[in-house]
């Protein structure tokens, strides 16, 4: 008797155990970027653009500017540096040097700026425009998360986090 009580009891326990995770089907959610992708990028852009995607696959480095670390602002750095133009170190500086861009009009190595801190609009992440087509904006990017890597401002997290485009050259 007590064993059936027992087998019962250790039934009833094993059926009623769920897993607590859910999955989620949903695609990933895009939006449409309004971009006048017509004018052509200078060479001098274009270059900026394919020297920070060498950087690509970076791991991330509070402060980092070589490829064994890099830290958002580092890679803007680096990247304009290697082409002898001067720039602020800090994505802080960085937001208020050069020229305030419409989106609409954001072309090949301008710097997007985000806030990606909860209920907060002060910017504290930046990336380089690597590549405008007609509804999407390509930026390199060092992710604290995944390093040096390129996303798009297509992306809900990045549509949603964006704060000012800026153009330096």
């Amino acid at each position: 008797m007590k064993r059936l009580l027992l087998f019962l009891l250790l039934t009833l326990f094993l059926f009623n155990c769920k897993s607590k995770k859910t999955y989620s089907n949903k695609k990933r959610q895009t939006h449409t970027v309004k971009t006048n992708a017509t004018a052509k990028p200078s060479e001098e852009a274009e270059t900026i653009a394919k020297y920070a995607k060498k950087f690509n696959g970076t791991r991330y480095k509070y402060g980092g500017t070589t490829k064994r670390g890099m830290d958002c602002s580092g890679l803007v750095y680096t990247s304009f540096k290697d082409n002898n133009i001067s720039v602020p170190r800090t994505t802080r500086d960085l937001s208020s040097y050069g020229n305030w861009v419409d989106l609409k009009e954001v072309n090949v190595g301008d710097l997007v700026f985000f806030a990606t801190k909860k209920n907060s609009r002060n910017v504290n992440h930046v990336g380089i425009v690597t590549n405008v087509r007609l509804g999407n904006v390509e930026f390199i990017h060092a992710s604290t998360s995944r390093g040096v890597m390129i996303s798009s401002l297509a992306e809900k997290y990045w549509y949603f986090a964006f704060v000012q485009a800026r153009r330096i050259l």
